[in-house]
């Protein structure tokens, strides 16, 4: 009953964030609002987010936009391996390497900050599975965008993005354990 009451928090907390001004980090533990204030300071490389706090971000929102957390785990592994300041050679930033026109398109102010990285990212993984109505599928329109998916009809055959969604995909039957 514990997990319950707080997923229901969490996602209240998730909802406040979405309807007005920011929460701040400290919401999440103060060793996330360490991190956060740290990278603000310009020291981000050596105080990066807690593993337990973007394991607890990612649960709030895969409650919060009813998407599986074992895929949205998968998702941050592959694309920034739990580095909350991690940059693409592409400019896409943080957990979940959004690009700065998406981010600002699902009203992410800071790529860096955790809370609002998985916010988005999730949103916006959210938004894929309703288009493609399949995991693989949105998984590819992840990595390289829902229009070259439409266009091939499936996984685009960039070697690229063929390689992304094999990665993302054995992570996420291996989070999801057995059966899955």
């Amino acid at each position: 009953m514990e997990i319950v009451d707080e997923l229901a928090a969490l996602r209240r907390r998730i909802e406040a964030v979405a309807a007005g001004p920011r929460i701040a980090s400290s919401e999440f533990g103060a060793s996330l609002d360490e991190a956060v204030a740290a990278q603000r300071d310009g020291d981000a490389r050596e105080c990066n987010a807690p593993r337990a706090a973007i394991e607890r971000l990612i649960g709030a929102n895969a409650a919060a936009f009813q998407v599986d957390p074992a895929l949205i785990e998968a998702i941050v592994q592959n694309e920034s391996g739990f580095d909350a300041n991690a940059t693409s050679s592409a400019g896409a930033r943080g957990l979940m390497q959004l690009m700065p026109q998406t981010a600002a398109s699902l009203g992410v102010g800071d790529s860096y900050d955790p809370a609002q990285n998985v916010r988005g990212g999730t949103r916006y993984l959210r938004g894929l599975l309703d288009r493609f109505g399949d995991v693989k599928l949105a998984v590819a329109a992840y990595n390289a965008g829902p229009s070259a998916v439409a266009r091939y009809g499936g996984v685009p055959p960039y070697a690229q993005t063929q390689e992304y969604v094999r990665k993302v995909m054995a992570r996420y039957r291996q989070r999801k354990g057995p059966g899955a």
